[in-house]
């Protein structure tokens, strides 16, 4: 276990030092805000779907049918348990912070982060169902995510359908499922603009950390318990609640680690897109990605000693 553990902590490790180049940036002015929402759009728009189609581009056969059916099921389950389960949470905080908290204890980061951290640890073999999660993920937070911060009015079913991440995840199991191969030229291009993934997103996340106040996050202990909420809370939820159902050890492990990635930044543009407090959600980000290096590795520990 000592040497898993040593794996995902240098895997974390890596990303952690590729987010200092952009904190670095962002520090010294080299990336404006203005930068990192297009290199944030670029991720998004080309570089996420690009990475689903390159890691779908797979001979099609019933096991692989299997695993992405027990993924799609065991994924509903839980961000269905996991909505349910926030709804007690910050009760006692006002309009503009309590869905901006409950939001930031259960959506991770699960595209910018958890993609590239499971490409890095567990190989494309648990990228597919970590694509899998990016679907449901984006299709929860467009729909119960937008309503909890900003009120029913913020519900969008169409966004929930149309966006970049499901689109590219329905255009690579379409190939996946007609059994088609990408031309060489363009699958080559295809799997070097989802090469950008890691790199780049790293690169925006420690941008995007440089403009957030750090003093302010370290001081605030609701911060502390989001994080704990969905540090610690959500991957021992997830691996306790999946274990019974005996999955493929790749999918439980990936489920598992994707649980404890740190918050989303979405929560942070539905805060201020819907006037709520988008510099707590920004704080919760910072706080939460930082303190992700020490849990995540401890995540992934528990649950590869689950699998068995």
């Amino acid at each position: 276990m000592l040497q898993e553990l040593l794996v995902v902590a240098g895997s974390v490790l890596t990303l952690f030092l590729l987010m200092s180049v952009g904190y670095i940036f962002g520090k010294k002015g080299f990336l404006s805000e203005n930068t990192l929402s297009q290199m944030s759009k670029l991720l998004l728009t080309a570089v996420i779907p690009a990475t689903m189609i390159d890691v779908f581009q797979v001979e099609r056969s019933p096991e692989v049918d299997g695993q992405l059916l027990a993924s799609l099921l065991a994924l509903a389950g839980t961000y269905a348990l996991y909505t349910v389960l926030s709804i007690p949470l910050f009760r006692r905080e006002g309009e503009q912070t309590r869905g901006v908290l409950r939001c930031s204890s259960i959506y991770g980061n699960v595209g910018f982060m958890g993609l590239p951290l499971i490409q890095s640890v567990m190989g494309n073999g648990a990228a597919m169902t970590a694509a899998m999660t990016l679907v449901v993920f984006n299709v929860m937070t467009f729909t119960h995510g937008a309503a909890t911060i900003g009120g029913r009015g913020a519900f969008s079913a169409k966004k929930a359908v149309l966006n970049p991440g499901v689109i590219g995840f329905v255009v690579a199991v379409g190939l996946y499922l007609l059994d088609f191969r990408l031309p060489a030229p363009v699958g080559s291009a295809v799997g070097y603009l989802g090469s950008l993934n890691t790199p780049l997103a790293m690169v925006v996340i420690g941008g995007q950390m440089a403009d957030a106040n750090l003093a302010a996050a370290i001081q605030d202990r609701r911060l502390y318990l989001a994080s704990a909420i969905k540090l610690i809370g959500l991957p021992v939820l997830t691996a306790l609640a999946l274990l019974p159902f005996r999955l493929d050890p790749v999918i439980y492990v990936t489920l598992v680690i994707l649980a404890g990635c740190p918050t989303a930044g979405i929560n942070s543009l539905f805060a201020q897109s819907m006037g709520r407090d988008a510099g707590l959600a920004a704080r919760q980000l910072t706080l939460s990605t930082l303190l992700c290096i020490l849990t995540l590795p401890l995540a992934a520990a528990l649950a590869r000693a689950l699998a068995g």
